[in-house]
């Protein structure tokens, strides 16, 4: 729902909030934030918040500092777990210098770039988000463990399925922050959980992503466990993918889902050290429904990218690769820019392979061209990446560059 910073005020007065959590996410995708008092919060729609950048990394050192956040009163969400008496709510803000400039490495800002570049050539999207992710023990200290909350397998029922309850938390929670989940069940992995989410347009599937980790991780700590969203916590088991469901839709009418799938293939080894920004993400790669080669087909679990069978408004394209590790606005704000470049030139898919690529041998696996197959690969495709360069801001590129193991 829409609000307008007046309407926001209103709430704060009428509905007994006591703090207003200013969120925003740093250049990797780990969520941050700062509360403010009722009595700051028309400052903050006016002027903004200031925040010393140099504590964060990604965002700056001592020399240039201060950064203002401005909330966006469209993103209003009650913290369910948080007292009723005294209430919390969130906003998601974008991020400034303090003359008003667009701060560089702030990724929601860009997706609000890339979403109204797709607008001016007549084109709009949608995502929709699969996310897993592992349920552990902790230990007598509290200190999360690798021992897996429950021993199930896909789609198992309880009470093999220890996380259904959890699983159940987490959607109730969600809906009552305005997030509408599809579907839960249990995954492959022992403690493994996916959580699906209706598709809805960008800027608001990048913000349900991040709301969607931060539930997570606060019912699971409610209940005594820790959400693990690396993309291999355990050697020798599945490993967690953020799969992502895309669709575009032209003021023409015209079907250019094509096209986006088309742009997705030629782009997608430029972009990958942004959806796959671990060490960890390269060990996913080729087991388990996590594709290695690029390559794409209908309803087919092994491609990288994949077409459900789906009609009408559900008709989309699954990105198979990216994992948890993602910053979801800057993933999103990338597969727009290569969706646009596959509908703008008119680029065209090659030809299905329509096979189970995980029992495929060499004589067909030779033929495909493969993912980078570790970080390091990553980095040089996407420094080598005309693409990335005229898209990125510089400083982005040189943080990306460094090749580091963003978060778990």
């Amino acid at each position: 729902m829409k609000y307008s910073p007046q309407e926001i005020m209103q709430y704060v007065r009428e509905e007994d909030v006591k703090f207003i959590r200013l969120a925003f996410c740093d250049i990797y995708g780990k969520q941050k934030n700062i509360s403010i008092m009722p009595s700051e919060l028309s400052r903050a729609f006016e002027y903004g918040i200031a925040i010393d950048a140099s504590a964060i990394d990604g965002f700056g050192d001592e020399a240039r500092s201060d950064l203002l956040l401005h909330p966006d009163p469209e993103t209003l969400a009650v913290l369910p777990w948080r007292p009723e008496h005294g209430r919390v709510i969130r906003l998601f803000c974008d991020i400034t210098y303090p003359d008003g400039k667009t701060f560089e490495c702030d990724t929601r800002s860009f997706l609000k770039k890339a979403i109204a570049d797709a607008k001016k050539e007549g084109i709009s999207f949608a995502f929709g988000a699969e996310m897993e992710f592992y349920l552990f023990n902790l230990d007598e200290n509290g200190k999360p463990t690798r021992i897996p909350y429950d021993h199930a397998g896909y789609m198992d029922i309880a009470p093999d399925d220890r996380g259904e309850n959890v699983r159940r938390e987490i959607c109730l929670t969600l809906e009552q922050m305005g997030i509408r989940p599809e579907s839960s069940h249990h995954e492959q992995g022992p403690g493994q959980n996916e959580i699906d989410f209706r598709y809805s347009d960008a800027l608001s599937a990048a913000d349900n992503a991040m709301t969607f980790q931060t539930v997570v991780k606060t019912v699971a700590d409610r209940n005594g466990l820790y959400a693990d969203f690396s993309p291999k916590p355990l050697a020798g088991q599945p490993g967690s993918g953020l799969h992502i469901n895309m669709s575009a839709q032209s003021a023409s009418g015209e079907d250019i889902l094509p096209y986006l799938i088309a742009g997705t293939l030629e782009k997608v080894s430029d972009m990958t050290v942004f959806l796959n920004p671990s060490e960890k993400s390269y060990e996913r790669f080729g087991s388990s429904k996590a594709p290695k080669y690029i390559s794409w087909s209908t309803e087919n679990r092994s491609q990288l990218v994949r077409v459900p069978a789906a009609v009408g408004e559900f008709r989309r394209a699954e990105l198979r690769s990216p994992d948890p590790t993602a910053n979801p606005y800057l993933a999103f704000a990338l597969l727009i820019y290569a969706g646009l470049y596959g509908i703008k030139n008119r680029r065209m898919p090659p030809e299905s392979v329509d096979i189970n690529l995980f029992t495929a041998g060499p004589e067909i696996l030779n033929t495909l061209k493969a993912l980078p197959d570790s970080l390091k690969a990553a980095v040089e495709v996407m420094k080598n990446s005309s693409f990335i360069q005229e898209l990125l801001p510089e400083k982005m590129i040189e943080i990306y560059s460094a090749g580091n193991s963003f978060r778990s």
